[in-house]
């Protein structure tokens, strides 16, 4: 039987590290992934609006196999300088992939849309790089969740998204984690704001315990306070699912397209149009386990993931959705 690791973080997984930096000006932040040495990872997009990195380099036909870090961030593109703060930390590491006389950092990256007006956008200077390089200096394994990092500015449909995590450890001896950035175009809880899409995988009350909501017929509509209150849709779930097990690049690809059934588990509905949803997957470990385990336990992490980035937001000023904490008080 899997249960969550000690944190039910990423971080359970031995030797990654997680780094969250924002601007609470912004209302936009910056969480980065790394660990000592390289890891392997493969990527898989299934919305329609990515905005991505060097993620081309991830499938598993590419030469470049492993990277040093992966950033998930706000700011729409201007979010992907985000992954250069993070190059230049890792260049003076000595860090990166031999080409020639010099070692080239590898740090792939996606981003999400939180440019809501009421932000402050006066900035001469990008300020991303800046909040990468924070990020990459602050990982850890304890990091916070909610209203951090790539999660600071973001939205579900109904209530304000966040960043969340959650781990499994496999019979055998694997761990399998998931980081998530979730701003949605869908809703992640059940019309109500009370119950949460994925309810029936929650484990030990991680995200209120109140169970499935016991009324059927969801998602005939599409209600979103997003909508009415920013007239537009601009979202995205970025993710990253990593194990200990030892897995190719192309079990890492694989390992990340199941665990886009995570996503449609926990956001109604998901893989939109205008959605630009993506899952990094990595592998960090030697330890030996079943490929079609390790995707199914990415799905259940990455939708409890989810469910723990909207249950563990928090009220800040501007804020123009509520937090499931507030409604459910």
């Amino acid at each position: 039987m899997m249960r969550p690791g000690p944190r039910n973080l990423i971080t359970d997984v031995p030797g990654l590290r997680v780094g969250n930096a924002q601007d609470e000006a912004l209302k936009s932040g910056t969480t980065v992934v790394t660990a000592d040495t390289p890891f392997i990872a493969s990527c898989h997009v299934m919305g329609g609006a990515p905005g991505t990195r060097e993620t081309d380099l991830l499938a598993p036909d590419k030469t470049v196999e492993a990277v040093d870090a992966l950033v998930l961030s706000g700011g729409s593109a201007f979010g992907l300088d985000a992954c250069s703060g993070v190059v230049d930390r890792l260049r003076v590491q000595g860090r990166g992939f031999a080409a020639s006389n010099a070692r080239v950092p590898i740090v792939p990256g996606a981003i999400l849309f939180d440019l809501f007006e009421g932000q402050e956008r006066g900035w001469k200077r990008n300020p991303y790089a800046d909040l990468g390089a924070a990020a990459f200096d602050a990982a850890a394994q304890d990091f916070a969740l909610g209203t951090e990092g790539a999660g600071t500015g973001a939205l579900s449909a109904m209530l304000k998204g966040g960043l969340g995590s959650a781990s499994l450890q496999i019979d055998g001896g694997a761990t399998v984690g998931a980081l998530v950035a979730a701003n949605p175009i869908g809703s992640v809880t059940a019309p109500g704001d009370r119950y949460f899409y994925a309810a029936p995988f929650e484990i030990d009350g991680e995200f209120g315990g109140l169970g499935p909501d016991p009324n059927g017929g969801h998602g005939l509509t599409l209600e979103s306070r997003k909508f009415k209150a920013f007239h537009n849709q601009r979202n995205t779930v970025i993710a990253i699912v990593a194990t200990d097990a030892k897995l190719t690049k192309a079990q890492c690809h694989r390992m990340a397209t199941a665990a886009h059934d995570g996503i449609a588990r926990a956001c109604v509905p998901s893989h939109t149009p205008l959605d630009g949803d993506i899952v990094f997957g990595l592998s960090h470990g030697k330890a030996k386990a079943d490929p079609l385990m390790i995707g199914h336990a990415a799905a259940l992490c990455l939708s409890r993931a989810i469910a723990r980035a909207v249950y563990c937001a928090r009220e800040a000023p501007g804020d123009k959705l509520p937090c499931w904490q507030t409604v459910n008080s």
